[in-house]
């Protein structure tokens, strides 16, 4: 039974049936109105005919060995020559029977036609829906899609095109260049060919102007020249931009195993932008032929620093972290890329005041880069005395032995969540921040050092963030947690906040204006974390809330729905390095700021969480604590 009805047979029916539809209908637009008048017994026997010859050749033409939700020109003129045979069969047969004096002598080639185009559109249709281009769905999630920019105009980026339309890509096509001027203005399958390859930037400028800028550039030629392929690469670094190539339809895979299995995601498909490129001028006349510390050298940002620092030609880098591990990871990595470079790995712990003047006295750094904290807010919320020592106390400690060792710049790396804090750790970030301000804008004792702090949000991809839960939640087959529908942050690569880093550091170092200021990264737009969860299911290669379930779990304690980059009472200012600005939020007096900094750290000793809450609140009062609503802060003098 099941064979009876299987998806050939019924295919079989279908042509069938559209044969003796075809037969009819071509008779009715022969004779109009005459068919009526028409012998009946003549019109059943050639209806017949005309079936059973149909039935035959189409066995015999081995019809349904094509899948309608591929038909393509190959069904088509299969179809054609099934028709046409089936058409001379039939007037064969009947000429010997009839001499055709029953039928008009223009009804074979009218049934041709009609044939053809009843067998045939069927297939096409059932084709269009399946790809969906006829937007017959709306598609909620065309946002999530990442634009790119196609490079090659052939087979594979054809087939290419093809599948994306389908609607199953998690890409979206804005545009073609092509290896050749010839098909610049033509298109595939409605997507345009808008220049050459050497016309890249001209291409994406236009596109952005039209709200529609790539993201990303895919190589979809197999056999592009090396040089080719170089040129791409610095292009789009230039640009800020990824570069990727298609695979091949002859790269095989072996051992798959069953299961869920999670596609290797591109964080930078998650950014929603263009990743911010950098002058890399300015950034070598900061580092060349200087001494580099990196405090936290084994965390993400840390030894994103390292590796982008090592490549600027620094005389010597110090590399200072309290996890043997890491630092022993990082060590080891430097000393494969840049075996030439001089360089120490140190242990050490930032809150060991005496451990941190000693590596400062011994190094003699020129510049400082402290990188060292705790970050995430729901363990240093539920360890605050461990987390106000280390980011508030380690800070002090990191900046007291710069002074002391006559460091010319110190970068303080601050996070969004110091604004409007609600949590331990975005408190102790905005100590450490004030502490900072307060150093740069003394110079009574003729210290020249630099405190330049930058603050920037949430990094894609640095360990413990939330893109590495999603992959981990992916790999178990989900389900996905998202704490808010609602919640938004800001998000940067940990290469692009690493440049940025270097650049407003750069900045900070030139400009004697900007002495007190915090520099503040251009972020682009909020991304919400239930749009990035529903990405990155899309990217492994499912779908949301069918493959993998979304589930809201509720916000963690010291978690915001919405980050701030800067507070009510700062005010932004353009730079002269586009995506950097400067805010200039309220400055403590030293002293004062050096006072409170003590009381906090007695009291973390005494384990006084009354005390530690107070000087908080003095220092920082618009902290608003889990379970305080932010409508309740005191107001805070610009």
């Amino acid at each position: 039974m099941r064979t009876l009805f299987s998806r050939p047979n019924l295919a079989f029916l279908h042509d069938i049936a559209m044969a003796a539809i075809s037969f009819v209908l071509s008779l009715f637009l022969r004779l109009g109105d005459g068919i009526a008048f028409y012998p009946q017994d003549q019109l059943v026997l050639a209806l017949a005919v005309f079936i059973v010859v149909s039935a035959v050749v189409f066995r015999a033409m081995r019809m349904y060995r094509g899948i309608w939700r591929y038909a393509s020109l190959n069904d088509l003129f299969n179809i054609a020559k099934s028709a046409s045979l089936v058409v001379l069969v039939f007037t064969v047969l009947l000429f010997t029977v009839t001499r055709l004096d029953d039928l008009p002598r223009s009804l074979p080639i009218i049934n041709w036609f009609v044939l053809i185009a009843l067998l045939g559109g069927p297939r096409f249709l059932y084709r269009l829906f399946k790809d969906r281009r006829l937007d017959f769905k709306l598609d909620r999630d065309a946002h999530l899609r990442v634009p790119i920019l196609l490079v090659g105009d052939g087979d594979n980026a054809e087939l290419f095109i093809r599948d994306v339309a389908r609607g199953t890509s998690n890409y979206r096509i804005v545009g073609i260049v092509s290896e050749t001027e010839g098909r610049v203005g033509r298109d595939i399958h409605g997507v345009e060919i808008l220049g050459t390859i050497d016309q890249v930037p001209e291409v994406i400028e236009t596109l952005s102007r039209r709200g529609d800028g790539p993201q990303r550039i895919v190589v979809s030629s197999e056999h592009m020249p090396g040089s080719s392929v170089s040129s791409l690469l610095d292009t789009a670094e230039s640009l800020g931009m990824s570069l990727a190539r298609l695979p091949s339809l002859s790269d095989f895979r072996s051992n798959l195993e069953d299961g869920i299995t999670v596609k290797p995601i591109e964080v930078e498909d998650l950014l929603g932008r263009p990743q911010k490129p950098m002058d890399r001028t300015k950034l070598k006349s900061l580092i060349d032929g200087r001494r580099v510390l990196v405090t936290g050298a084994g965390g993400s940002i840390g030894s994103e620093l390292v590796r982008q620092i090592a490549a600027l030609g620094p005389a010597h880098m110090s590399l200072v972290d309290s996890s043997e591990y890491n630092l022993f990871t990082i060590d080891r990595e430097l000393g494969k890329d840049y075996p030439e470079l001089s360089r120490s790995a140190l242990i050490g712990d930032v809150r060991n005041q005496g451990r941190v003047e000693n590596i400062l006295s011994s190094e003699k750094p020129n510049l400082v880069f402290h990188a060292a904290a705790l970050k995430h807010v729901p363990l240093v919320e539920a360890n605050v005395f461990e987390g106000l020592a280390t980011n508030v106390q380690g800070t002090v400690n990191m900046a007291n032995a710069a002074r002391k060792e006559g460091v010319s710049t110190f970068v303080q790396i601050s996070t969004d969540k110091a604004v409007n804090p609600t949590s331990i750790m975005g408190v102790a970030k905005r100590i450490a921040e004030i502490y900072c301000q307060a150093l740069d804008k003394n110079s009574s004792d003729g210290n020249k050092i630099r405190f330049v702090t930058v603050r920037f949000g949430n990094v894609l991809g640095s360990t413990g963030s939330v893109v590495e839960l999603f992959r981990d939640q992916l790999r178990e087959g989900g389900p996905i947690t998202v704490t808010h529908p609602d919640m938004v942050r800001y998000f940067m690569t940990i290469r692009e906040s690493v440049e940025l880093v270097l650049q407003a550091s750069a900045l900070g170092t030139i400009d004697e204006e900007k002495t007190g200021k915090i520099l503040v990264l251009d972020m682009g737009e909020p991304v919400r974390i239930l749009d990035l969860a529903k990405q990155m299911i899309r990217l492994a290669g499912f779908t949301p809330d069918e493959d993998i379930k979304i589930e809201f779990i509720g916000p963690r304690p010291g978690e915001k729905l919405f980050e701030e980059l800067l507070h009510s009472g700062e005010k932004l200012e353009p730079t002269a390095q586009e995506g950097i600005f400067q805010a200039s939020p309220r400055i403590s007096d030293l002293q004062t700021a050096i006072k409170n900094i003590e009381a906090l750290n007695e009291a973390c000793k005494k384990s006084d969480l009354g005390g530690a809450l107070a000087v908080i609140k003095e220092m920082v009062p618009e902290y608003a604590p889990p379970g305080e609503s932010a409508a309740t802060r005191p107001a805070v003098a610009k």
